[in-house]
């Protein structure tokens, strides 16, 4: 079939169409739970038809593993050593406000709205020890290292929560310098 006359046929990008089903999917699981965000929704925030998000991402909870993913996951502790993790891990924690800041308080609430869910929640939990725990203990090594990387994800969780979801007066007010200090004192016990 011939497209009427005038028109502008519709130009076909896979790769910017799976972005922006990617970006829908995340703005829908930062706003509702897991099992509120249907694959249709996302599918009608793009303008496609459904079975294409289900083509590009075979199933719901691959697209919510996908979307826990950062892009720079597999190198965020390059020049990263044991010595030097809680330096990294509170200036992670005390960044100004910018567009990555951003995208983690947005993955931060994804984690938190999905914590009702077994299914969201074991992907989690996949993600985070795949992405994080594993790394940090290879990283600090020594006897139970995974009990201390386990430390580390708390506080660094803990006070992300404090911070960009509650917005707790003495987390997200003051000197930062002080707040930073603070923050590598409980890192290194973490860690020790």
């Amino acid at each position: 079939m011939l497209a009427p006359v005038g028109a502008t046929p519709r130009t076909r990008n896979a790769a910017a169409t799976r972005q922006a089903m990617l970006e829908a999917a995340r703005r829908h699981f930062a706003r509702e739970s897991y099992e509120n965000v249907g694959l249709r929704d996302i599918a009608r925030e793009v303008g496609v038809d459904p079975a294409l998000v289900g083509r590009y991402f075979g199933s719901k909870e691959s697209l919510f593993r996908e979307v826990l993913r950062h892009p720079d996951d597999s190198g965020f502790l390059e020049d990263v050593t044991a010595e030097t993790l809680p330096h990294y891990f509170a200036g992670l924690l005390t960044e100004p406000d910018g567009p990555d800041s951003a995208a983690k308080g947005e993955w931060l609430l994804i984690v938190l709205r999905s914590a009702g869910s077994p299914t969201a929640s074991a992907i989690v939990r996949e993600t985070m020890k795949d992405a994080v725990l594993d790394p940090v203990a290879h990283l600090i090594g020594g006897a139970d290292a995974e009990l201390r990387a386990s430390l580390v994800l708390t506080v660094l969780m803990g006070s992300k929560v404090l911070r960009t979801v509650m917005a707790v007066e003495g987390c997200c007010s003051g000197d930062s310098d002080v707040l930073r200090a603070k923050l590598v004192q409980l890192l290194s016990a973490a860690i020790d």
